[in-house]
């Protein structure tokens, strides 16, 4: 696993390891983004998850798939993946792809703090996913960037998070 300092996504180094704090709308236009992928790629459900495997929002057919499980394995699974890239002598895999009998798997790095997972069924190609995520990866980097800029230097940690009380997490920002 990557220390704060190593390379977490796209060259990055991560100071903080934390995601810029979200408010409802920056939650929107990330399932907005989502929306749009299940519909050019005819996938069956996407998400977007912490590096460390923390479930953010997700999108269609959800219900069907434990999302949270999903989520974490998908995030270690990537994490491998980066230590495979180095001993191979590359710096960072910024994607994977998982194929099954009936369900395929493909797994993209948004931005250093963040991964996106695709679900879709083995009949739809993985190149239309990887073609129609490589915009829908810009977009949410795009997202999440305005949600820095907003309040620079704060941010979330969510292996801390009190799942009792997260009421904080989606207030306005001031």
């Amino acid at each position: 696993m990557p220390t704060s300092t190593q390379p977490v996504g796209k060259g990055q180094t991560s100071s903080q390891g934390t995601l810029p704090k979200l408010i409802e709308e920056d939650i929107q236009g990330l399932n907005e983004i989502l929306r749009g992928l299940l519909v050019r790629t005819g996938a069956t459900a996407a998400l977007i998850m912490d590096i460390g495997g923390f479930l953010i929002t997700s999108q269609g057919e959800s219900g069907i798939y434990d999302l949270t499980s999903i989520a974490a394995l998908t995030s270690g699974a990537f994490m491998a993946n980066q230590t495979i890239a180095g001993l191979v002598t590359n710096t960072h895999f910024d994607s994977f792809f998982q194929q099954g009998e009936q369900t395929s798997l493909y797994v993209g790095c948004v931005d250093e703090y963040c991964l996106l997972t695709v679900i879709f069924e083995a009949r739809v190609k993985v190149g239309t996913v990887k073609y129609f995520a490589v915009t829908a990866v810009r977009l949410l980097a795009q997202q999440l960037q305005v949600a820095k800029e907003r309040m620079p230097g704060a941010g979330l940690d969510l292996s801390v998070l009190n799942r009792a009380d997260t009421q904080s997490l989606f207030r306005r920002g001031t």
